[in-house]
């Protein structure tokens, strides 16, 4: 373990964030002293502390601890296209079923309503239609999967989406 590494991977998160070091302190419970320590790599957060400082920092113990390098092994593949791809698919669904069908509706309405928005108005508008585009990658990074970041800069056509989505991809140590 870098002690060294582990404490600019706290700082870095942290800045990330918009905290300084007394206001993460003290939403982890800690002084601002003790923080400063962890960022100078004198001192490690305690095993305690951990998972909370991982909350607040929006990120794993383990990213944390490998000093912003992802040791864990995605699990699988992803690419933007398929992410297209896969939410066209319902767009599909509601033209083959038609858009009246049970099966439908209910894949749409779910959709609608865990997201609290209306699909089918971002399949005709190409904005909105990349927002989830966006939401899908993101999904898959939280659980585990691994995308290009050469494709994610290449697939988004707005850069409001691009610069979020390589935000989570530098989150999960994808660079």
């Amino acid at each position: 373990m870098n002690m060294q590494k582990i404490g600019e991977q706290i700082a870095v998160l942290r800045k990330s964030k918009g905290l300084t070091q007394n206001e993460l302190g003290e939403r982890l419970g800690v002084s601002f002293q003790a923080v400063s320590k962890w960022e100078r790599g004198e001192t490690l957060p305690d095993v305690a502390v951990l998972p909370d400082l991982a909350k607040v920092l929006e990120t794993t113990v383990d990213f944390i601890l490998n000093g912003g390098e992802k040791s864990v092994e995605y699990k699988g593949k992803i690419s933007v296209s398929d992410m297209i791809h896969g939410l066209r698919s319902f767009e599909n669904m509601g033209r083959l079923l038609g858009k009246e069908n049970i099966i439908y509706r209910s894949a749409v309405n779910g959709i609608d309503e865990a997201m609290n928005t209306d699909i089918e108005e971002a399949f005709a508008n190409d904005y909105a239609f990349e927002a989830f585009v966006a939401e899908a990658v993101i999904q898959n990074l939280k659980m585990g999967a691994y995308v290009d970041v050469t494709d994610v800069k290449n697939s988004f056509k707005h850069e409001h989406f691009r610069k979020i989505v390589l935000d989570y991809c530098g989150r999960y140590g994808l660079k």
